[in-house]
């Protein structure tokens, strides 16, 4: 037998993950909020309804599956951490998390900043009205193209990965004309408790320059010594989906570090400091987020302290929250379709999606909650593992939950907290088309990204 093979006898895969709560929910009808946006509710015929709409009338109009976004509390929460941060703090949200011309307008309308990684994500940025000096533009390989277009829009920065982007930046500046500003992202060598493909501040991986080795002190040098670059602060992330405030604190006095030693060297006290994105969402009732109001006065005081500590001004801070706004405002809204018992086991659910909407259960073993939502049910509770319908063993959606025992085909059930990376990572896997995306508010659902259709699978097979 191959040694990257195993048998996979009668209970395998019959292990919950470590710290899983066996014991079902005591109320299967009952919508927790921490998981739920905020306009989440039932109607009186136990119909889950979101801004007004029962799902019911919305999988009758648009199909499933289908994202279901809450459009206020995407702009409550957006809000939310506008005002935590005040006048003294730029707030980025973060586009990868999920991108589309609504969104830009949305958080235009609510007075954030945006930050990009791609030529696709500054396109869309710019096409629905984000202006350039409030788009920050990220990427460990930026090309040539990509830094041309972010220059010639305006961004307000770019954040520089490598001596090599340095020097490209500086010249595709100087070719334009203008004096563009940069941020230094580094490795502070700070690893969030978190998956090892998120957690990002650690020196074995691909973003940054590392500040141990001294790397990050060279790009300074280099940055500096172009006058075509405006070097204005420093860039750290240390991971996705964190809880507190611990990792931070020790990045942030790793980060002021360096501008001593920037203030020492050259004589300059750098007037930014970003610390990033990476704060977590409820998946599921266990986990426990801290509030955007929290996390910003934790955030200021861990920098004016370190600062302070150093003799140095306090810098104007920036965050980037992206699943933090978008990932609670939406559920991906699935019909059930064949339901396998496995006595003794498990009972395997078959919606019609599957991890070609979300991936993140098999790409980073993500928990998620999952509900009966087209009507009530007082039937037991049963444990389910939800499946998608694609050609892959793997294709898990939600790896272990309670639904009623009564659940059959044709039911409707909803998954929460899907608003961050799963419409972004989606993919055709199977020939599967993308599900559209539906804002919901005050009563009335609109198609803000659409449901993808055979002739857009064949219009880009030119065969």
């Amino acid at each position: 037998m191959s040694r990257s093979a195993h048998p996979a006898g009668p209970r395998h895969g019959d292990v919950l993950p470590e710290g899983h709560y066996l014991a079902p929910p005591s109320d299967l009808n009952a919508l927790d909020p921490k998981v739920w946006s905020r306009t989440v509710d039932r109607n009186t015929d136990g119909v889950v309804t979101v801004g007004g709409l029962d799902v019911k009338a919305l999988a009758a109009e648009f199909g499933t599956p289908a994202y279901v976004m809450d459009e206020a509390d995407f702009r409550a929460r957006a809000r939310a951490w506008r005002d935590a941060f005040g006048d003294g703090a730029d707030v980025y949200y973060a586009g990868k998390a999920f991108l589309s011309k609504a969104i830009v307008r949305w958080l235009h309308e609510e007075g954030l900043n945006l930050d990009v990684c791609s030529a696709g994500e500054l396109a869309v940025a710019l096409a629905a009205g984000m202006p350039g000096e409030r788009i920050a533009l990220h990427g460990n390989n930026k090309s040539p193209d990509e830094l041309e277009q972010a220059v010639k829009a305006g961004v307000g920065h770019i954040v520089v990965d490598s001596y090599q982007e340095i020097d490209r930046l500086a010249a595709i500046a100087a070719a334009q004309g203008v004096r563009q500003p940069v941020l230094i992202r580094v490795t502070v060598g700070v690893e969030a408790h978190t998956h090892e493909f998120i957690a990002t501040a650690h020196e074995d991986q691909k973003f940054g320059l590392s500040l141990s080795g001294g790397r990050a002190a060279e790009a300074v040098r280099r940055t500096l010594a172009h006058p075509s670059l405006e070097l204005r602060g420093i860039h750290s992330h240390i991971g996705s989906q964190i809880f507190d405030t611990a990792g931070f604190e020790v990045a942030a006095r790793r980060v002021v570090g360096l501008l001593v030693q920037v203030r020492d060297e050259h004589g300059v006290e750098l007037p930014e400091i970003d610390l990033g994105g990476g704060l977590g969402i409820a998946y599921t009732s266990e986990d426990d987020p801290r509030t955007p109001a929290e996390i910003a006065a934790a955030l200021a005081e861990i920098v004016r302290r370190e600062c302070a500590a150093a003799s140095l001004n306090a810098p104007r801070l920036s965050v980037e929250p992206g699943r933090a706004i978008v990932g609670p405002t939406a559920f991906t809204l699935y019909e059930v379709g064949t339901i396998k018992p496995l006595d003794g086991l498990r009972t395997y659910v078959s919606v019609d999606g599957g991890m070609s909407d979300n991936i993140r259960t098999a790409l980073y073993d993500a928990e998620y909650s999952v509900a009966l939502v087209s009507r009530t049910s007082e039937a037991e509770p049963m444990l389910v593992r939800v499946v998608g319908k694609h050609c892959e063993s793997g294709d898990i959606v939600v790896r272990d939950a309670f639904l009623p025992a009564d659940l059959t085909p044709g039911d409707l059930i909803a998954v929460p907290a899907t608003g961050a990376y799963c419409r972004s990572m989606a993919s055709n896997y199977n020939h599967a088309l993308k599900p559209p995306v539906l804002a919901v508010q005050d009563g009335t659902a609109r198609v803000i990204v659409r449901r993808e259709t055979e002739e857009d699978l064949l219009r880009l097979d030119i065969g």
